[in-house]
C-alpha cells in the first residue's frame, strides 16, 4: 500500500480536539477505500488483492460501490463498513465534514503552494486515514447470506 501524501493535524469543528490524519491517493495506490459507518475507520483496499471481486458495475480508485459492500469484514467496532459513511473524530466521534477539513488539509499540503486543492468530498480519489484507524484489505473469505446483507 503506498504511503500517504500528508501526515498531519486537523481539528474537530465539532469538540474542537486536534487529531492526526493521513491522505492517500488512489490512483497512485490502485486502491478503493470505505468507512465504517460507526467508528470512521478507514478501509483500504488493494486492487492487486487476489481476492478483490469482480464487480462490473463499480468504478475503482475511489469510495467503493454498494456492491462491494458484502465483501468487506466488519469493523472491529462493530460497524460496517459502506458506502457513503464518513471519517470521524477520534474524541467525540461525531462525522468530519469535507467541506470545512479543507482549511486545515489545504494548510498542510506542500501541493497547494502550487495550486493543488482538497476535493472536498469523501468519496473521490483521495480517502482520509484519521489517528492510524485505518484497515488493509478485509475482503471476506465468503460472502454474505441474504439474510446478513438485509440487516
Amino acid at each position: 500500500m503506498s504511503e500517504s501524501l500528508i501526515a498531519d493535524a486537523g481539528i474537530c469543528e465539532h469538540c474542537c480536539e486536534r487529531f492526526d490524519y493521513s491522505i492517500y491517493h488512489c490512483g497512485f495506490s490502485d486502491c478503493s477505500y470505505a468507512y465504517c459507518d460507526l467508528c470512521g475507520r478507514t478501509a483500504i483496499l488493494s486492487m492487486w488483492d487476489n481476492r478483490w471481486p469482480k464487480l462490473s458495475d463499480c468504478q475503482v480508485q475511489q469510495e467503493i460501490c454498494s456492491a462491494m459492500e458484502a465483501h468487506l469484514e466488519p469493523c472491529e467496532c462493530g460497524g460496517t463498513f459502506r458506502k457513503g459513511a464518513s471519517p470521524r473524530c477520534p474524541y467525540c466521534n461525531q462525522i468530519l465534514s469535507a467541506d470545512l477539513s479543507a482549511s486545515y488539509i489545504e494548510k498542510n499540503a506542500p501541493g497547494a503552494k502550487s495550486g493543488w486543492r482538497w476535493q472536498r468530498n469523501w468519496s473521490g480519489y483521495y480517502c482520509v486515514v484519521i489517528q492510524g484507524k485505518r484497515v488493509d484489505n478485509n475482503f471476506r473469505t465468503a460472502l454474505l447470506r441474504y439474510e446478513e446483507v438485509k440487516r
